[in-house]
């Protein structure tokens, strides 16, 4: 069967950066965010369906008194009916800020927002935005949000750039004081957590200097502490910033991207790792999975199964909490070596074979109508499980001439 496409945004001012988050308890209800420009400065898009993604609602979430811009969003779902939204403000008086909004009454209305990680100035600037929430129904730590974000330090001087967790228990009132995950010597971009079927936290990154990596810590109590020494995933060889395909002119950063098997089926407890990686002379994107609580880690494949020399990047990875299906979303030129497409790879035997379908129904050109290559569609997009079985992935997409935020999904079985 075909796949199914729907336009989240209007067409227009570039929208960009989209995730997605899905209420467990009622599936048709489903939360995206987005980089919108809408009014004529970068802000939160704030996107809601309550029919499984056909149709949906557009707003903007208010900035903070004194900040002037916004960026870097994501948002995850709490039971039973909370959406927690966070983002990268900026500039205002003290910087780039994290903060963080939230719904309890399935994104309908949101809070004020509340600061995770103030920025000072040039000095602390605290970017690219993520989280996850404990819905682990075996977890002590039930409820409790984790936010990560890359720290930036001497940001006009030596430009140090880390990774930091913050954790809420309390419905998100409330951060705690913020680990440092990495080492301070090395850089690294935007960082990911997910959290396994008994509560261990496992936060993720990626080095960009010399001898990238990606590594993990966990903790064994909430994210009250972390274990000191981190563990390695695997190397990393990081794709060029522009890719070289003639004619594209966008960045393209690398993010660590985790999830856990949260199921009862056979691969319950497994952790998967995905990013992209130029290790073949393309950028490809490559997956390792771990089945002892992330104490060591399989070697890395691809599970595109794309043409040599194709670009495959931008992925983005869930598993369905009730089937433990890994769903796992990436941009793709493989069609014609320009156009982009979005494909899903996905897996039903524990990440040992991936099935790979094409999501949109149409391939676009990333400029849009730009006569020139644009410098950026964002850095990422995003997958959602719908369980049981099901996915949701939204994706920056130009078929309508601009950057506008869509979602789709595949009904073709994963055999």
């Amino acid at each position: 069967m075909p796949a199914f496409n729907f336009q989240i945004t209007p067409s227009g001012n570039p929208k960009f950066e989209p995730y997605i988050s899905v209420n467990l308890l009622q599936p048709n209800i489903m939360v995206a965010v987005s980089t919108d420009n809408t009014s004529g400065v970068p802000q939160t898009g704030l996107y809601r369906s309550l029919d499984g993604g056909a149709n949906w609602s557009v707003t903007l979430l208010p900035l903070p008194t004194g900040f002037t811009g916004a960026e870097a969003a994501a948002v995850s779902y709490k039971f039973p009916a909370t959406f927690i939204v966070t983002a990268h403000v900026f500039p205002g008086t003290e910087g780039g800020t994290t903060v963080a909004y939230v719904s309890t009454d399935n994104g309908q209305t949101f809070g004020s927002p509340i600061i995770v990680g103030p920025g000072y100035g040039t000095y602390i600037n605290n970017d690219e935005t993520n989280l996850t929430v404990d819905n682990s129904q075996t977890s002590p730590f039930l409820g409790n949000i984790y936010v990560v974000y890359n720290h930036q330090f001497n940001v006009q001087n030596y430009s140090g750039s880390v990774a930091f967790l913050s954790r809420s228990n309390d419905g998100g009132n409330t951060f705690s004081p913020t680990t440092l995950l990495s080492n301070e010597k090395d850089i690294v971009e935007r960082p990911d957590v997910t959290v396994g079927v008994t509560g261990t936290v496992y936060a993720g990154w990626i080095t960009t200097n010399q001898e990238s990596t990606f590594y993990i810590r966990r903790s064994f109590d909430g994210g009250i502490t972390f274990e000191n020494s981190p563990i390695r995933i695997s190397s990393v060889v990081l794709v060029p910033k522009i890719l070289p395909v003639p004619g594209y002119g966008f960045r393209v950063l690398t993010f660590a991207n985790l999830s856990t098997d949260r199921s009862n089926g056979p691969n319950g407890g497994n952790i998967y790792a995905v990013w992209q990686d130029y290790r073949l002379g393309y950028s490809d994107i490559f997956l390792s999975k771990s089945t002892d609580n992330g104490t060591t880690w399989s070697t890395p494949v691809s599970i595109t199964g794309a043409p040599q020399g194709s670009q495959n990047f931008f992925p983005a990875i869930d598993v369905d909490p009730l089937l433990g299906v890994v769903n796992v979303v990436y941009y793709t030129n493989r069609l014609d070596n320009f156009n982009l497409d979005v494909f899903t790879a996905r897996s039903i035997d524990g990440g040992n074979t991936f099935v790979n379908q094409r999501i949109t129904t149409t391939s676009f050109n990333p400029n849009g109508n730009s006569p020139t290559p644009v410098p950026l569609i964002g850095d990422y997009i995003d997958i959602e499980s719908v369980a049981p079985g099901g996915y949701i992935a939204v994706w920056t997409d130009t078929r309508t001439g601009s950057e506008t935020i869509f979602a789709g999904y595949n009904t073709d079985p994963v055999i």
